[in-house]
């Protein structure tokens, strides 16, 4: 079997949906040309120019990060620009670079699974659902000269996407009819002639969010001058316990000291300078656990009211936290961002192998900024 840049793509988008992510974020192929042939897949959590130069060094072909190296705007990749550096380094060495980030946080399993596991509890509910109720069910009609066309603009807008299955559709024939009016400008037939059409409806899924990428994915691909279309909202039956989205909360076997499960995630995740810190009593007993992976103290208000004893996240800031803890929020675990993170790298590297048989390589460079910590001597 061979692979191009495109099947591994389709392999990371199926198991870490592009439409998970959230608004502001900037997921999918960064660099690289869809139709390369792959031999070898790299995954790391940063694309820094030191993890680029040792992806190009191993040989590898592709290689498959966490956080997206274009998320903020540049206007120029010139190779004497940061980014641009890394990008020559990696165009030049003919290596690929795709991104899964927020969708990764809220697939299942995702980021914040592998964190979950790692911390020693069974992922549960994310603390902020995507709303499992929020599906839509498309039809459209469309001329079979088209029914291709406008297949592949739905499922490439992210229509189409049950559980484990991508591409799904139903479609049927039927016959339309329309009489152009005065001012139309028909694809077929003639203006004040009744005309009658075979075509075909196409049925699919998709989550409601959505829905103007897919209007504008639909009305580009069809030829019709008005698309024949509708969206009917599915209710809902999803558990929230298996609900997408981000975060995750779970329980602990038994209750444990605080100070204990401290030092026990500090066993867990991978090492780092920044280490770890905590707040509440050492003593206190603690087994409803939520996790968030990377920076959650945007979560700090919700984690309050969901009945967890304890909080582990990263990049949490003095204010926002003073203010959590008078307000009488559980106790909190901050950890480095990159190792909340970088423990999804064997997922992902483990499901690239299973599917393809490719080989696979984690590069453990440690791109946590942090490279020092000190405490005081005290005499």
């Amino acid at each position: 079997m061979s692979y191009t840049v495109a099947d591994i793509r389709r392999i990371m988008d199926r198991a870490y949906p592009p439409y998970l992510a959230e608004s502001w974020d900037k997921v999918g192929l960064i660099c690289g040309d869809p139709a390369a042939e792959v031999r070898s897949v790299g995954f790391a959590l940063d694309c820094t120019l030191e993890v680029a130069t040792r992806a190009v060094e191993l040989g590898l072909d592709m290689l498959i990060v966490h956080h997206p190296l274009l998320l903020r705007g540049v206007n120029s990749v010139a190779a004497d620009t940061p980014k641009g550096q890394v990008l020559h380094t990696l165009i030049r060495g003919q290596v690929a670079l795709f991104a899964a980030h927020t969708n990764a946080d809220s697939a299942r399993p995702g980021v914040n699974d592998a964190l979950a596991e790692l911390v020693g509890i069974t992922p549960g509910r994310p603390i902020k659902p995507i709303d499992p109720e929020g599906l839509d069910k498309w039809g459209v009609q469309v001329p079979e000269s088209h029914l291709e066309q406008v297949k592949q603009a739905l499922f490439s807008a992210g229509a189409g996407e049950i559980g484990h299955y991508s591409q799904c559709a139903y479609s049927f024939r039927g016959t339309g009819q329309f009489e152009p009016q005065e001012g139309a400008d028909p694809y077929d037939g003639e203006v004040g002639t009744l005309q009658h059409t075979a075509e075909w409806r196409v049925e699919c899924v998709a989550p409601r969010a959505r829905r103007r990428d897919i209007y504008a994915a639909v009305q580009q691909a069809h030829p019709y001058e008005e698309v024949a279309f509708d969206i009917v909202e599915l209710a809902g039956i999803t558990d929230v316990e298996q609900a997408y989205g981000l975060g995750r909360i779970g329980q602990l076997p038994e209750p444990m000291r605080l100070g204990d499960y401290v030092q026990q995630v500090a066993d867990a995740l991978p090492e780092t300078a920044w280490g770890i810190r905590a707040t509440g009593d050492p003593e206190q007993l603690v087994q409803r656990v939520a996790v968030s992976s990377g920076a959650g103290d945007s979560f700090l208000d919700t984690v309050r009211g969901l009945g967890v004893d304890v909080y582990v996240t990263s990049d949490l800031r003095h204010h926002p936290v003073d203010e959590y803890l008078r307000a009488g929020g559980p106790a909190v675990i901050d950890t480095a961002h990159w190792a909340s993170e970088f423990p999804w790298t064997s997922q992902a590297s483990e499901l690239i192998a299973e599917e393809t048989g490719l080989d696979t390589t984690i590069i453990d460079i440690r791109t946590d900024p942090w490279t020092m910590s000190a405490h005081p001597h005290h005499h």
